[in-house]
């Protein structure tokens, strides 16, 4: 059986005026996470939104040493980017598909994906979203440190920072063994 899991397509990453966006790289992205996450739906495939949630108010999360604040709660910026925006309103009470709030890079850590993938007996989860050497990265890692065949779709992904994407990219094939597709 198998997963997508869509990571953080929202305006504050991939719009231009995004808070911290990854600009064109995340926009070139759009048509192919879009035809890839209609497929999966339609084929009744389990597909996971994994969409940061932050607090602006939120003076423990590590992330705001980091970065700009970014998707806060009841924000635009939130809000799923372009034309997966509507394929999600369509969808969001089908029974294969789910929202999942995460505080951290990994769609994994402090959420309830884990037992919602061993409930539907997934084995093999496909990787899409923002950004590829941060959060995609590290949900691939904890993916693989919980036993799941990683699939990263190649042309939906993105990043800020070309060099992480292409060693993120890389990572993932020679230290996850992940099919990069």
């Amino acid at each position: 059986m198998k997963a997508l899991i869509s990571i953080d397509y929202t305006n504050d990453f991939v719009a231009t005026d995004g808070a911290l966006t990854t600009g064109a790289a995340g926009q070139v992205i759009e048509e192919t996470l879009v035809a890839q996450t209609k497929a999966f739906i339609e084929n009744g495939d389990f597909v996971v939104f994994a969409i940061d949630r932050h607090e602006l108010d939120d003076n423990f999360h590590p992330e705001n040493k980091l970065f700009p604040p970014h998707n806060l709660a009841g924000t635009a910026g939130r809000e799923l980017y372009g034309s997966l925006a509507p394929l999600y309103a369509k969808h969001q009470e089908d029974k294969n598909v789910y929202w999942l709030n995460k505080r951290h890079y990994s769609a994994f850590s402090g959420t309830d994906l884990d037992i919602r993938l061993r409930e539907r007996q997934i084995t093999d989860i496909y990787l899409t979203g923002v950004c590829t050497d941060i959060c995609v990265l590290h949900t691939a890692v904890d993916a693989y440190n919980l036993g799941y065949t990683i699939h990263i779709i190649e042309k939906a992904v993105a990043s800020f920072d070309p060099q992480g994407h292409e060693w993120a990219l890389r990572h993932f094939k020679g230290s996850l063994g992940a099919t990069v597709e």
